[in-house]
């Protein structure tokens, strides 16, 4: 089939949203241009992530028409050692540089995910719109059972959360990216991965849809909680240390550096990391359909972003590199404490240059290919 072009560069923008978060200004320290471009970083990219996740998990499985029989078994075999090296990889990454780390919340929504890769796109949409209307209420009604009391009882026999403090509570509840509340991202990307993006009629729904889930969740979120809602979550609420109505340590949230009870009220803010039946996947669906529509339609600026491109298809590297080449210069993993755009700017650079350079020799990225290696017994499935 080759490569899909635009979910590459979806994948890129991805990459550079989340410089722009760990080593951008942060948002108060912005304005004009840079406020909006923060801000449309900050949370949008992991959502970006998360439903890219999903396209990605089809491709394995199959993406317009699943695999099945001997392929498909295997196929599954691959996606099941790929969440498992992803948890390993991303639990190794959070014991330097914390629950940031998106790679083993991946490996768990893969697991999860798997079952489902043999449903089709209507099935796969439903599902995703289901989760995401119930589960953000859940998450908060767990709120009352998960104390700390009890988050403290069951990490004491969690050796996830021995080891990196990112345990098995964080990753399915409390963490960064909460799969209660993540996983609605991962199957809507697999949804989107079963449609034909080749096609103009689709993509002209999907930008509609994507457009229309926008308008919704912003305008519902703003007739419902009010301005001032949103204002907290832009100034750096739920976005900077949480993603979920019972994210954190002791099953608070943060707001402005400080923790607080999770309020009802909560469930009805929009916004990057709000954790709620209003965050943003319209976003998403916008940027995967913009993207390929570009590169389908425009092939002088497709030519222009090949190196840009080849970010998108090493995206793991990219994600991994950014953290050691932080850590390598400054001795501490990425931080939003900068108060200028240089590094940043100059952190997008080196990774378009590395993939460029990179990909006129190899056909995977460095961590892709170990990653691609590691999957080779599945072939051996029968």
């Amino acid at each position: 089939m080759g490569r899909l072009v635009g979910v590459d560069l979806a994948r890129a923008l991805a990459v550079f949203g989340m410089y722009v978060v760990h080593i951008g200004p942060p948002l108060s320290a912005t304005d004009g241009v840079g406020s909006w471009v923060r801000y449309m970083a900050d949370g949008h990219s992991s959502v970006l992530f998360a439903t890219l996740a999903g396209f990605s998990l089809m491709l394995l499985a199959g993406r317009r028409e699943p695999k099945t029989g001997l392929a498909g078994r295997q196929a599954k075999a691959r996606i099941a050692i790929r969440a498992v090296v992803l948890l390993a990889l991303g639990t190794a990454m959070a014991m330097e540089y914390g629950g940031v780390i998106i790679l083993g919340f991946y490996g768990v929504y893969f697991l999860l995910a798997l079952p489902l890769v043999r449903l089709r796109a209507r099935t796969l949409a439903i599902i995703a719109a289901a989760l995401a209307l119930v589960t953000p209420q859940l998450s908060f009604a767990l709120s009352s059972l998960l104390t700390e009391s009890v988050q403290q009882s069951i990490n004491a026999y969690d050796p996830l959360h021995r080891l990196s403090d990112v345990g098995v509570l964080d990753l399915l509840f409390t963490g960064f990216y909460p799969t209660i509340t993540w996983i609605s991202f991962v199957i809507a990307g697999m949804a989107l991965a079963r449609l034909d993006l080749s096609q103009a009629a689709v993509q002209w729904r999907l930008a509609g849809l994507g457009a229309a889930l926008t308008v919704a969740a912003y305008g519902m979120s703003l007739l419902l909680a009010g301005k001032d809602a949103l204002d907290s979550l832009a100034e750096g609420g739920p976005s900077s240390g949480s993603s979920g109505p019972i994210s954190g340590s002791s099953g608070s949230m943060t707001l402005d550096g400080g923790s607080f009870e999770p309020q009802a009220s909560m469930l009805l803010t929009a916004g990057p990391h709000s954790g709620t039946t209003f965050d943003i996947i319209g976003v998403a669906i916008l940027v995967i359909v913009g993207a390929t529509a570009a590169m389908d339609r425009l092939p002088r600026l497709r030519r222009l972003a090949k190196p840009v491109i080849a970010v998108g298809t090493m995206s793991l590297t990219a994600y991994v590199g950014h953290f050691v080449v932080q850590s390598m210069l400054s001795g501490a993993g990425p931080s939003s404490t900068q108060q200028s755009w240089i590094p940043v700017l100059m952190y997008i650079l080196g990774a378009i240059v590395f993939a460029a350079i990179w990909s006129r020799f190899f056909r995977r990225g460095p961590l892709e290919y170990l990653l691609n290696a590691a999957t080779k017994p599945a072939k051996h499935i029968r």
